[in-house]
Order: structure tokens, then sequence, then C-alpha cells
């Protein structure tokens, strides 16, 4: 019996080491990887920029505390807010707690201006922020809150995609608008340009600030640095994580200055965030990441992908519903007779892919962003390969029977 908590529902699978795009396990097998750690891993696994850098970094200074100045990490700072709209950052270990950042920032902006009834929240269903207590009530899942007592108040949650919705909600109190450009857990739900430039409307218009959650639909897995710069709007808060530091935990949570003034010493702090050996890795992946045609690489592989699952769609539309998502963050709908768990499972241990499920049966592909065309061809001809499996044992029942 294992000794720790028994939280995840694990495969018995392990990994003992990776090349890129590949996974292998301790037995030797080779495993495509469009799982990436969950959109961690993002310049795939052992890249040999960040494996030097560690190996350099391990021999300096690990960790200080933030009570000292971290050239590390005010150097990664300058370099966030000089490729974005933010003014300046707060590091975190994680996703959970660069959202718990943001709300926080939000909240205490209005306070500051004597605002203080102004702590409400308008967030959306489907969404997913995190799992302290204050982001699994900000993304208003049942599943997530219950049994943790009473939800953390101040968040009011409406559907994504409806404008008017959101419109209704505002009140007196509403100081903000939290959500995911592209929604990853909750089944891959990609927010159109108009809807998102609807939200920057009414937060203008209502003195309200537009908080993002970029942790799995940022740093380049759109296509774009960041998510929302398809809709060609800037937010006033955003939370990063995942992709920043390239399987090393750490999260950044960036605001404009006006936004961030009020965050004085006392109101906010994290013991490992953001040190410097976090933020070594940090830099050395936004070296990669900001590097001339990366990211234009990106959008090349996410409409690369995007044709390879159309035509997968026109063979086995009995089985896909719908393609979702944007770039390298792509979700596969698939009919409710075929659960997703058990089609991750198979083409995890019948065809040597890695894939992660999602919220309304959704498969969810998130291959690093090193990924090539054969690469993305491979993938399809795998998942092809498992769809055509499910004909054959469906042809095969009808038979019997």
């Amino acid at each position: 019996m294992s000794a720790l908590y028994g939280t995840y529902a694990r495969s018995p699978l392990a990994f003992e080491r990776g090349e890129g795009v590949r996974l292998f396990s301790q037995d030797g097998t080779r495993y495509l990887d469009f799982h990436a750690g969950i959109a961690v891993n993002a310049l795939g696994h052992a890249d040999p920029h960040l494996v030097d850098t560690l190996k350099s970094a391990a021999e300096k200074v690990w960790h200080t505390s933030n009570v000292f100045t971290i050239p590390e990490q005010e150097r990664l700072g300058q370099r966030l807010v000089d490729a974005t709209f933010a003014d300046a950052v707060f590091f975190t270990n994680s996703g959970a707690e660069a959202l718990e950042c943001a709300i926080k920032t939000a909240r205490h902006y209005f306070w500051a201006k004597g605002e203080t009834d102004r702590y409400e929240i308008i967030a959306f269903t489907g969404s997913f922020h995190g799992r302290t207590l204050g982001t699994i009530a900000a993304a208003g899942n049942p599943h997530y809150v219950e049994g943790f007592g009473p939800p953390l108040e101040g968040f009011v949650h409406v559907a994504p995609g409806d404008l008017e919705a959101v419109d209704a909600a505002i009140t007196s109190r509403t100081c903000a608008i939290l959500i995911e450009p592209v929604q990853g857990e909750g089944g891959v739900t990609a927010m159109t340009p108009e809807f998102m430039r609807g939200l920057r409307a009414l937060c203008d218009k209502h003195g309200m600030l537009l908080v993002l959650d970029e942790v799995q639909c940022g740093y380049g897995r759109t296509g774009k640095f960041f998510a929302h710069e398809w809709s060609g709007i800037e937010p006033d808060v955003m939370a990063v994580a995942k992709g920043i530091g390239g399987g090393f935990p750490l999260g950044a949570c960036l605001a404009k200055g006006e936004v961030s003034k009020s965050m004085v010493p006392g109101t906010h702090g994290s013991t490992y965030g953001g040190n410097p050996l976090a933020c070594t890795i940090g830099n050395a992946v936004l070296d990669r990441i900001l590097e001339p045609g990366f990211i234009p690489h990106v959008d090349q592989m996410g409409q690369k992908l995007a044709w390879h699952l159309q035509q997968l769609q026109q063979r086995f539309p009995h089985y896909i519903v719908e393609l979702r998502g944007k770039g390298l963050l792509a979700g596969i709908k698939i009919a409710d007779s075929v659960p997703v768990r058990d089609f991750v499972a198979r083409l995890r241990d019948d065809h040597q892919m890695l894939t992660q499920g999602a919220g309304e049966n959704v498969v969810r592909l998130l291959p690093p962003l090193i990924i090539t065309e054969a690469d993305i061809a491979e993938a399809a001809e795998k998942i092809g390969d498992a769809f055509a499996a499910l004909d054959a044992e469906t042809a095969h029942e009808h038979v019997t029977a």
C-alpha cells in the first residue's frame, strides 16, 4: 500500500527518462507525449539549455527568501514586464498561488481606494483556477467544493460566452471579472475574441478589473505569447504558471502598475516563490520561448494539428462530436458512449500515446511546444488507430450477438 494520499487515480506507469516529445518507461517502452505534464513541459524533456542551466545553478545559491534581493528574480520580472502589458510581477510556486495573488490584488486595489465593499468577482461555469479554498470557490464547480465547508464568498458565476448575463451580474460590489481565455480542465473551450473584447469593455465601463487565468493557455501555447493577444486586448491582472518553469515549480502574477501599488509590504508573501533556482530556470525557459521564430512555430503547428484533427473527424464522425481549443491546447469531444478516461487509457496502453482527459468527455492534447509536423502526423495516426479499434470491437460484438 502506498504511503501517499489517495487523491490521484494514478496509472502504474512510471517513466525513467525523456527526450524531446518522448518519454521512456522503466521497461524502455517509448511514448509520444501529448500530455506534457498537463501543459507544463513546454520545451519537452531534457532540453539542453534547461539542463545546462540547472546544473550550473545547482552549484550556486538555491534559496535565500524574499527578505533579500534576488537578482535572477529581478531579471525575470523585468523581462516579463518588457514582453507584456504588465508593470509589476509577483512570483509564486504554482498556478493556484498565482491565482490567489491575482484575486487578492484585485480586491486590495479597491480596498486601498476606500471602496471596501467592492470585493465581488464574476467568474464562469466550467472554469478551473486551482485547488486552494479560494480558487475552488472562484471556479464554483460543485465537485471541487463539496466536503470542504462553506465556500469562500464573493464569487458570482455565469455561463461563458453570454455577455448579457455578465452585464446583468454586475453590481456595486463587483470589482473584477476572472476568466480563462481558453478553459482547459473544464473542456478545452476557447472564448471568442468578441466575447473577450466585450468583457474588456464592461470592465472599462464600470471601472472594474479584468483578471485573466493564463496558467494553462499562456506562455506560447495558443500561438501567441499569451492567449488574450488573439483578442487585441490587455488585462489588468494575469496569473501565469505551468510552462513558465518548463517543469520546475514556478508561477507568477502580473499586474499593471496602478493596480499593483496597493500590494505593499505585509499584504502578501511567499517563502519559496521566485527563489534563485526557480527564477534561473524561468529565465532559461524564457530564453527559448522568446527566440525569434519560436512562437510562430507553435502557431504553425497548431494549425497543422487542427487540420489533422479535422481529417479524423471526417473519418470518425460517430466518435468525434466536436473539435475545440486553440493552437496546441486542443480538445476532441468524443461521444458519450466512449468515456474519456477509457479512451485516454486506450491511447496510453495500446498505442503508447499520452493525453489528458477534460470536462464534457473531452480528450485534451497538450504536446510540448517543440512539436514537429511529423510528431503531429504520428499522433493523428495513433488516435485514428484507437478509433478504428473501437469500430472493430463494436463490429465483433454485433457479429457475436
